[in-house]
């Protein structure tokens, strides 16, 4: 675990094996790992099965190219977890929100959902149940306090139809129908908007020029 997360190991020290924990961090997902299609797939895909082996609940929340992943269990079983996180090279800039024990869990019902903080993913219905997430979008959780986090927590608990890829009725325009059908739909929405970007140099080249 890296220095700066003495706090961290501090704070798991004065916790007692056998108790319920619940740990927040927060992390980056790498340029690499963005324009690699399957990347959500996978990590929720591995997320599910693992915690599903070591009684482990919580969500997974994905936003402006961060992660945000709340695990509930026992510490011993969290602790091997915390090391690996830090040494996963899909992500960076990896920090440790929120580690408090806890005598219930609150996504007990949740398994390892994983939830998309972009509204452009969002189906109306999505839409219409998830203003309780409006002030915390734009998704920028490395700013957030120890309260921030509760609140966050708090507001995602309250979403009945997750606003998840595969259930969001995704609709993209002309181009980015195209392009889905070569690579995810995260990819091809950075990619429109990189086309999009290089269109807009243009006009403003020919315009001034």
């Amino acid at each position: 675990m890296p220095l700066h997360e003495e706090n961290t190991a501090n704070t798991l020290d004065k916790i007692s094996d056998d108790s319920l924990i619940r740990l927040v961090y927060i992390s980056s997902l790498t340029l690499k790992s963005r324009f690699k299609p399957a990347i959500f797939e996978t990590v929720e895909q591995e997320a599910r099965q693992y915690n599903q082996q070591h009684g482990i609940t919580g969500t997974l929340c994905y936003g402006n190219g961060h992660f945000l992943q709340c695990l509930e269990g026992k510490k011993q079983v969290l602790l091997p977890i915390v090391q690996h996180i830090f040494d996963d090279k899909r992500h960076n800039n990896v920090k440790i929100l929120l580690i408090q024990p806890i005598t219930s869990r609150d996504f007990d019902n949740w398994g390892m959902r994983l939830v998309f903080l972009e509204r452009w993913l969002w189906s109306p219905k999505t839409k219409k149940q998830a203003n309780t997430l409006s002030r915390f979008l734009p998704f920028r959780p490395h700013k957030w306090s120890t309260d921030n986090t509760e609140q966050f927590l708090s507001a995602i608990q309250k979403i009945q139809t997750p606003p998840h890829i595969r259930d969001s009725g995704i609709t993209l325009n002309a181009m980015g129908n195209m392009i889905q059908h070569l690579v995810g739909p995260h990819q091809a929405f950075i990619i429109v908007q990189l086309i999009l970007g290089i269109l807009a140099v243009m006009a403003i080249a020919l315009l001034f020029g």
